[in-house]
């Protein structure tokens, strides 16, 4: 019994490591790759080369479903886009003073984690019908938000972080509708499902054991958008999509050095989550028949995220961990230069602030805020048939941590280390797109 109750002691590191897993699966499920965190705007490849500046005012393909429903009224007849991206966020952690757990003799670090990042792929898919001439339908299909993170076992940070993974789906019916010759209004439904997995190592004084959380939900959101076209080559397009409410249904396994269960693990457990809304306001201009301008700005509410409180399934409380995560602008300029009916080139700017100050950054959610440098081009072989690419680099800043949170959000360098250093990061973005019309 006295070996059963040194290893409930050893364990109350748990509540740190399921807070602050679940903690990085609603990163994943709120922040951006492309609008701070890593939740994902990359929704198409023909916003791509201008760094989805105008976003919610273009609506020149299916794919305005997601930035701003109204802009389907633009669209005639049928189109289907089709559309695949190669992202590689890359986060180099720069060690200055870490320390590891106590005892600190055992347990040794490795050499430099090297890139805790590594590429991925999204897909996504649209589908827009004429029903009448005021009213158009549309379905996307598409993962707004994702990501993965992953430490080699013996880094320094393994008792905060060694694997993240956040993956999710999305179903978006929408409607949009031509109130007159100027103004339409649009709105969609969105069911979303997500699925994560997080990992880290656990400190058991002499030894090493292991923490492992996964959890999946599905929410309800909807977004809203309006476009007025002020001429026949200007627009300005309003777009808002919603918060949603997420009840993480997961379960934590804990094993010791010996790869052995604790008996009471696995457990469920739970945590409430809402994410932030985001508000956009957009514009387009065709000034010529060769140059068009786009510019927008976005905010979303990341205040929301002031805290996680994580339950088991008993309905035991088994910790609360302060986020503290701020409000954010997102800004983007960009233009196009139509050489032909055939060719388009592309390029663009954004700025991108990140929610979360160095006081509250992890190893799971190394960002920082980025700058957007964008190129891309289309190429049309004939009226109904456009072929999209596009590349992104993101520049981060370097990004500062100081981090030894442990149970409850409180100190603990004896529990999970001090992780003192600096993450040199960046992201680059691929993608291509086929849209018909019929």
């Amino acid at each position: 019994m006295g070996s059963n109750m040194c290893k409930e002691n050893n364990y109350t590191s748990l509540g740190t490591a399921l807070i602050w897993a679940i903690g990085a699966v609603l990163a994943g499920v709120s922040g951006s790759v492309a609008a701070s965190g890593f939740a994902l705007i990359e929704q198409n490849a023909s916003g791509l080369g201008n760094a989805y500046a105008g976003g919610a005012a273009v609506a020149e393909d299916a794919s305005t479903i997601f930035f701003n429903p109204a802009g389907m009224s633009r669209l005639s007849g049928k189109q289907i886009v089709v559309a695949a991206h190669a992202i590689q966020p890359s986060a180099k952690f720069i060690d200055s003073a870490s320390i590891p757990p106590s005892p600190v003799a055992l347990h040794p670090t490795s050499s430099a984690p090297g890139d805790a990042g590594s590429w991925q792929a999204v897909p996504n898919g649209y589908f827009t019908m004429e029903i009448n001439p005021q009213m158009r339908f549309g379905l996307g299909v598409n993962a707004p938000f994702g990501m993965r993170t992953e430490y080699p076992a013996g880094w320094v940070g393994r008792f905060q972080a060694l694997e993240s993974s956040v993956r999710t789906i999305n179903v978006n019916p929408s409607l949009s509708y031509r109130v007159n010759e100027n103004f339409s209004i649009g709105a969609g439904l969105n069911y979303q499902h997500i699925t994560a997995y997080l990992s880290n190592a656990l400190n058991l004084g002499t030894t090493e054991g292991m923490t492992a959380v996964s959890g999946n939900d599905s929410a309800w959101g909807y977004n809203l958008g309006g476009l007025y076209e002020i001429s026949s080559s200007t627009r300005i397009g309003v777009a808002y999509r919603s918060s949603l409410k997420y009840k993480l249904n997961g379960t934590a396994l804990i094993t010791d050095a010996a790869g052995g269960a604790l008996p009471t693990y696995p457990t469920g457990v739970t945590a409430n989550i809402k994410t932030p809304d985001t508000l956009s306001v957009s514009f387009f201009s065709k000034l010529d028949s060769h140059w068009d301008v786009m510019a927008d700005i976005s905010r979303t509410s990341w205040n929301k995220f002031s805290e996680l409180r994580v339950v088991k399934n008993t309905g035991a409380l088994l910790g609360v961990a302060p986020e503290n995560w701020s409000n954010t602008w997102r800004a983007a300029v960009g233009g196009n230069y139509h050489f032909n009916e055939h060719w388009t080139v592309r390029g663009g700017v954004a700025y991108d602030q990140s929610p979360i100050s160095d006081a509250f950054r992890t190893a799971r959610i190394p960002g920082n805020d980025r700058t957007w440098l964008s190129v891309g081009g289309q190429y049309k072989p004939g009226k109904d048939t456009a072929f999209d690419f596009g590349y992104a680099h993101l520049f981060l800043d370097n990004a500062s941590i100081n981090n030894n949170t442990g149970a409850a959000g409180t100190p603990s360098t004896a529990t999970v280390g001090n992780l003192v250093g600096a993450y040199n990061s960046s992201v680059n973005i691929l993608s291509v797109q086929y849209t018909h019309s019929f």
